[in-house]
């Protein structure tokens, strides 16, 4: 199974995202995007397997745009 990240397509969302991860306490860490995910943004945000889903609730709660790469359930 491939790593999970989220990408971003501004900076801003980026580092919002990684904003929102520290304040709810979810280890995350900024690494580059990968280019084949075709994020507008340079920067994507990455966090432990079992954390993955406490993230993407806590940045669609803060309505912070943001897509997984790779999409579905890889």
């Amino acid at each position: 199974m491939r790593e999970r990240i989220f990408t971003f397509d501004t900076t801003h969302h980026a580092l919002w995202a990684e904003d929102v991860a520290s304040v709810r306490a979810i280890p995350a860490e900024v690494i580059p995007a990968p280019a084949e995910s075709k994020a507008k943004c340079s920067l994507a945000l990455r966090t432990f397997k079992d954390r993955f889903a406490d993230l993407e609730r806590a940045l669609e709660e803060e309505e912070v745009a943001f897509a997984v790469y790779p999409p579905g359930n890889a």
